[in-house]
């Protein structure tokens, strides 16, 4: 008797979540859709590669149709997750971006990745082969690093302080601010200190254990290639035009 009510149970739960999974909460991922945009081609193929495998599910309008996305409620999750996910970065519209963008992206890309963010837990217990290994981390440093060496320098002046704004308004705000800690910490005041000093951040090892006072000379080091500069820390975006890099220098000496 038991195993009859669950099978009649079982029987009328599931047209009732395929029903409801024509419901979207969180808004119309497209789950299902019969076509779907091109394709970028900018990506060099390793990592296209990489982020076709493990990142397009939510983050672009490429969504594979995996079969328990068509009930609900686990369609609605889902939805939210890839509606979210689409807001913040849209691969299917990377060659639509402009290179700062594109920079801006790489950045936040690894430094998610390096601090096993993304892609998000819920969707590794489900595909535990989306984890990001060494090697996937290497692969899209190496592309965020090729992106910014092939520009090329600009005339060096002194910085200017309203340019400076400018280029952090452009190129920084995706992690920092000025007042508020985000992604990265707040900057109002760094010039002339030491490095990881704001309170409750949580920052690297690799940068507590620096000891970098943040002045021209260094400020200019850390922006054209953390990475070299402070092996092991969480920032991989650089300013490779050194007029930038002033201009930024000089906004944030301006900014205390």
């Amino acid at each position: 008797m038991k195993l009859r009510t669950a099978v009649l149970a079982w029987i009328t739960a599931l047209p009732a979540s395929l029903l409801l999974a024509r419901v979207h909460p969180f808004g119309d991922a497209g789950l299902f859709a019969a076509t779907h945009p091109a394709h970028p081609t900018s990506i060099p193929p390793q990592a296209d590669a990489i982020l076709s495998a493990k990142c397009v599910d939510c983050h672009s309008e490429q969504t594979r149709p995996h079969l328990y996305g068509r009930f609900a409620p686990i369609s609605w999750l889902m939805e939210r997750d890839i509606v979210e996910g689409r807001k913040h970065l849209d691969l299917t519209a990377w060659d639509t971006y402009t290179p700062d963008r594109q920079q801006t992206l790489q950045s936040l890309i690894l430094k998610e990745v390096r601090s096993n963010e993304m892609p998000l837990p819920q969707y590794r217990i489900i595909h535990p082969d989306s984890a990001m290994t060494a090697a996937d981390i290497e692969a899209l440093t190496s592309w965020a690093h090729a992106s910014t060496s092939n520009e090329l320098p600009s005339a060096t002046t002194e910085g200017d302080s309203a340019a400076g704004k400018l280029v952090f308004e452009k190129r920084c705000t995706g992690c920092h601010a000025l007042d508020q800690s985000h992604e990265g910490p707040k900057l109002r005041g760094v010039f002339g200190k030491p490095s990881a000093q704001v309170a409750g951040f949580d920052y690297s090892p690799a940068l507590k254990s620096s000891h970098i006072i943040w002045n021209e000379t260094t400020l200019d080091k850390w922006l054209t290639d953390p990475d070299a500069f402070a092996p092991g820390n969480n920032m991989s975006f650089g300013i490779p035009k050194p007029q930038e890099r002033k201009d930024l220098i000089r906004f944030l000496k301006d900014s205390r």
